[in-house]
């Protein structure tokens, strides 16, 4: 007889037309059951048959062990040697291509590999512009358009904001639409917002730095009337900011929709490594934009303009703009292809089959409502959705500690290049260079180490909830390096007065006897070191008479300078442009436990995003990660920056002055900024531990019979197969 079936899963899979059971004569000892047509809607039909032993039915992965629907004709198509065919139900194209344009070749990128591929160049290119150029080139676009840290610290959290508009959005109908699509046109818009960010360079007038030589000597100083040094480019931090929100925009699909869609087309055991390489792609990208955009920062700004002043000059801006032009093409290009791949990959039905849920089970039950076949398909279920993961306590406080380890991540990242330019007395590409050499083996490393010991261990939720909780425990320990720090470079009239003692009460006085017939203005700041290993805060206020023409390692060199100390000999010294170089001995100590830090920081994360897909529902997968990204951004990503610049601004010792108006500080007080940010450290672990504890206290596990195909499984959006019995009609039915 025919019985209708309507078993629709969350992989989209169903059989919609009537499944013909006949009933020729048993052999002996073995029920045999021939099964009629299984049709589909795609028009993938077979003849199967299945003979299935009385002790029990086969495994699912013995029967799903082929790619489950081909889109080659029927009669071409091999039969299983299990005899059971899943086929899509709504004819959907599984094929690579655009539109009807589907050529053979390409159907060799049609797989997980090839997707995997295809989103590690975009999340590379994402985390290489967001994470690693914008970072890299915040001190350069600071100086050149008067921008402030907090200032630019809006500027780093509009991705963020950006986001947490979107996630909602995106996560919830692209979770149940065309992930490849959602993806590739986000990368078209991440492209788009980088040509963006890089426009005020064209948009703008020439960068005149006004170099040592316009700055003058001592007695020959000359300053830009205030008309003209004074300027409003500060109201370019504007476009940065839209060019942010595009950048959001479009990375917002990239890390709920391109993990859900790895983890629907790959085994189980395989995805947290999938995933690992994901992310760890993610976090090359910034390394290699710290990299990279320090190259680009020993460029000139204007490209091919003599200039006098070199790249230690706290004048100097770098080609900050070049990194966007190339990241915004490479996002354009790369979209194409992730928007020809199919809603599912082939063969991905068998992955799904063989799933085992580890959701967390609420008492009430409620949990099974993510059972319905039509669930999540309306926007009348976004509230019943919601009210699942609100009542699913630990994936709430994985969230929540998520946002603690953002929080430390958005703002380290940001303004960790201007922390180790003022504790060792860098230059901006040198500070950027360093930090790439910290974030690639520590956070690529820590990232794909991760996945490797959950997949290694082969670590189940609650498990993986412990790996998470150790990591944060070791990287909590690490973070008290920052109770020593490296001290100040000696500046006259800002650290010390101009006769080696101490400024009364922290004020500024960077006038002296040796220079006050000099007539020196605070406006033009060109700092200088004397041989007397002191900076200054320019030729002038060393009280330098002349400047050599001879150029010696590369710089010139002032001469005859009055407030310098010359080395052995009575009489004026010498000074050379650009900072004195630090020789802090605390150095290697405070790198080694800087790399600690970001090493275990970044070690929990894939183990925690695996713990969140765990958690949850199947069919709730997208939505969950796009809820957790809410989370994580609106109390981690956005205040994280914003937050560290506003404390990275309390402990500027020197504020640039545009007659009378502050501008971008030039000098911070190395022990402030590391208590800050020791006290911030220490506040966010300690709540991250705390999260990671409670989280794994109230895990509840489904009961211990729960295996592939079980009612657990089913709850979760897998087949009906069981291991003891095939779910099949009653043979008195048949």
């Amino acid at each position: 007889m025919a019985m209708p079936q309507n078993s629709t899963r969350e992989n989209g899979f169903c059989f919609t037309q009537p499944l013909n059971f006949s009933c020729p004569s048993p052999r002996p000892g073995r029920a045999g059951r021939t099964l009629g047509t299984v049709s589909g809607g795609d028009g993938c039909s077979t003849p199967v048959s299945n003979g299935i032993a009385s002790s029990g039915a086969p495994s699912p992965s013995d029967s799903c062990a082929e790619p489950l629907c081909s889109p080659a004709p029927a009669e071409e198509e091999t039969p299983f040697e299990e005899g059971i065919k899943y086929v899509s139900a709504e004819g959907e194209e599984l094929a690579c291509g655009w539109g009807a344009f589907t050529p053979g070749c390409l159907q060799l990128c049609n797989t997980s590999k090839g997707v995997l591929f295809f989103l590690c160049v975009a999340s590379f290119l994402q985390g290489m512009t967001v994470n690693g150029f914008i970072n890299t080139v915040i001190t350069s676009i600071e100086r050149r358009f008067d921008l402030r840290s907090y200032q630019s610290g809006l500027i780093a959290s509009s991705y963020d904001i950006a986001a947490c508009v979107c996630l909602t959005f995106v996560s919830y109908f692209g979770g149940n639409g065309h992930k490849p699509r959602w993806l590739g046109w986000g990368v078209l818009v991440m492209g788009l917002g980088s040509l963006l960010f890089a426009l005020p360079h064209f948009t703008t007038g020439r960068y005149e730095a006004r170099s040592a030589a316009e700055v003058g000597v001592c007695g020959g100083n000359q300053s830009l009337p205030c008309s003209q040094a004074a300027s409003s480019l500060s109201g370019y931090r504007f476009v940065f900011m839209l060019g942010q929100f595009l950048h959001g925009m479009g990375a917002t699909p990239l890390y709920t929709l391109g993990v859900t869609y790895l983890d629907e087309n790959v085994k189980t055991n395989y995805s947290p490594v999938y995933i690992a390489v994901f992310y760890t792609a993610a976090i090359l990208g910034p390394a290699a934009g710290y990299l990279v955009g320090g190259m680009f920062l020993n460029i000139y700004t204007e490209i091919g303009r003599e200039i006098d002043i070199a790249p230690e000059n706290t004048l100097w801006v770098g080609a900050w703009w070049i990194g966007f032009l190339g990241a915004g093409a490479a996002s354009l290009l790369i979209s194409i292809p992730i928007l020809g791949y199919p809603q599912r990959l082939p063969g991905s039905q068998r992955y799904i089959v063989m799933r085992v849920s580890e959701a967390h089970q609420i008492k009430d039950g409620s949990h099974k409502k993510a059972s319905d076949p039509d669930f999540g398909k309306t926007v009348k279920d976004l509230p019943r959705s919601v009210l699942l993961l609100l009542k699913n306590p630990t994936f709430i406080f994985l969230c929540l500690a998520g946002a603690t380890e953002a929080t430390l991540i958005a703002g380290m990242s940001t303004f960790g290049p201007k922390f180790l330019e003022s504790q060792f007395s860098l230059s901006a590409s040198e500070a950027a260079t360093f930090f790439g050499y910290l974030v690639v083996p520590a956070g690529g490393g820590g990232t794909f180490l991760g996945g490797f010991l959950v997949n290694k261990f082969k670590l189940r939720c609650s498990g993986i909830i412990k790996l998470c909780l150790l990591c944060t425990v070791s990287s909590l320990l690490a973070i008290f390096i920052f109770f020593i720090h490296c001290p100040n470079m000696p500046m006259a009239g800002v650290t010390q007065m101009y006769s080696g003692s101490a400024l009364p009460g922290g004020h500024l006085n960077l006038t002296a006897a040796c220079n006050a017939q000099c007539g020196c203005l605070q406006e033009a700041y060109s700092p200088v070191c004397g041989t007397d290993g002191i900076m200054y805060y320019s030729p002038c206020h060393a009280g330098c008479k002349r400047v050599s023409e001879n150029l010696r390692n590369g710089k010139k060199v002032y001469h005859e300078c009055s407030c310098v100390d010359k080395a052995l000999l009575p009489g004026p010294g010498d000074a050379e442009p650009g900072k004195c170089t630090s020789s802090c001995a605390k150095r290697p100590l405070l790198l080694c436990f800087m790399f600690v830090v970001i090493l275990f920081t970044f070690l929990s994360s894939i183990p925690a995003l695996t713990a969140t897909l765990r958690c949850v529902s199947d069919r709730q997968r997208s939505f969950a990660l796009g809820i957790q990204w809410i989370v994580v951004r609106t109390l981690g990503g956005i205040p994280g920056p914003i937050a560290f610049g506003s404390m990275i601004d309390k402990s500027c010792l020197l504020w640039q002055d545009q007659c009378g108006e502050q501008g971008s500080c030039y000098v911070y007080q190395n022990s402030a900024m590391s208590r800050y940010t020791l006290v911030a450290g220490l506040v966010y672990k300690v709540l991250g531990t705390t999260f990671f504890i409670v989280a794994c206290l109230l895990y509840k596990p489904p009961p211990p019979e729960s295996a592939p195909g079980s009612s657990d499984a089913s709850e979760n959006g897998t087949s009906d197969l069981q291991e003891h019995k095939p779910s099949l009609p009653a043979e008195e039915d048949i």
